[in-house]
């Protein structure tokens, strides 16, 4: 499938293509992105260093990013190069890559499931948001907040409308995503134990509606901050405030901070380890406890 209302990239574009053969002149591969059109790669154009290996460089079935050098529409050969792109060109191809294979992916199941062709469907709805939004996965965006405004002048039933309408929400509606931080703050100068829950107070006070910090303990002098947000990037930067705040204060009363990991997301695996650990924490204290009331009993 073509993701662009063109047929074939410019001279210049930066493209993302797959290895299919590599031959003595250099590799042939499909343009991902233009319906697996043909494209070469000449072996001059895979690295500006000295090649002693091909395979080192490239293999085949890996996904390379690549730049147009020459288009010759009537015959179909497009000439490519690797070691032309910049590090730049590479996360601005992998992000547009990434943008539209998101649109295609909620397009492929809309026209699968009213057995429509996509093909039909990408003229109707998806070139004329590129045209209008730059792309069309940043329309869909806008389209979670208000569908109406979003799609205003593109042409479509409302069957197509509603089923639409259901995969953007579904799939592209952020989900929240748990960041967690671990940090040991001690404190063995005159304020003690009270400098500790003052300066872990100042951290969960960075608080917002959005992204909410919570401090659990889970064994003196270990303490974890947790948030749950559908904004990763803001979480983990209000997690780092929350801890300079932490530090500030508790430096303030002659203590110390040792952070044993910054914040970052945590997966569920990750999650479950932490609540095992606490939960032993807790029976150990508990068992603890138990045991010195019996001496005390005797």
């Amino acid at each position: 499938m073509r993701f662009y209302k063109k047929e074939l990239p410019d001279v210049d574009e930066v493209v993302m293509c797959q290895v299919q053969q590599i031959a003595e002149m250099g590799a042939y591969v499909k343009l991902l992105e233009y319906d697996g059109a043909e494209g070469m790669i000449l072996l001059s154009e895979l690295s500006r260093r000295r090649i002693r290996s091909i395979q080192k460089l490239i293999r085949v079935g890996r996904n390379e990013v690549v730049v147009v050098l020459r288009v010759d529409k009537e015959k179909g050969y497009i000439d490519l190069s690797k070691r032309r792109v910049s590090p730049e060109d590479v996360v601005k191809c992998e992000d547009q890559f990434t943008k539209s294979k998101a649109v295609h992916s909620i397009m492929a199941h809309v026209a699968g499931k009213l057995n429509r062709e996509v093909e039909e469907l990408y003229d109707a709805i998806v070139f004329p948001l590129h045209d209008k939004y730059g792309h069309a996965f940043d329309a869909f965006k806008l389209a979670i907040l208000d569908m109406d405004k979003t799609f205003e002048g593109i042409q479509m039933d409302d069957e197509v409308r509603k089923e639409l309408q259901a995969n953007i929400a579904r799939r592209m509606t952020p989900q929240p995503v748990k960041i967690r931080a671990d940090v040991e703050v001690t404190c063995f100068g005159y304020e003690g134990i009270d400098a500790v829950k003052k300066a872990l107070r100042a951290g969960e006070a960075v608080s917002t509606q959005e992204i909410p910090i919570k401090i659990k303990l889970v064994a003196p002098p270990l303490y974890v901050l947790i948030t749950n947000s559908t904004d990763k990037v803001g979480g983990i930067a209000l997690m780092e405030q929350a801890l300079e705040k932490i530090t500030e204060s508790i430096r303030a009363n002659g203590g110390e901070v040792n952070i044993k990991m910054r914040p970052k997301t945590v997966s569920e695996v990750e999650d479950q380890e932490l609540e095992q650990l606490m939960a032993r924490v807790e029976k150990e204290n508990a068992e603890v406890e138990g045991d010195e009331d019996s001496e005390g009993d005797e």
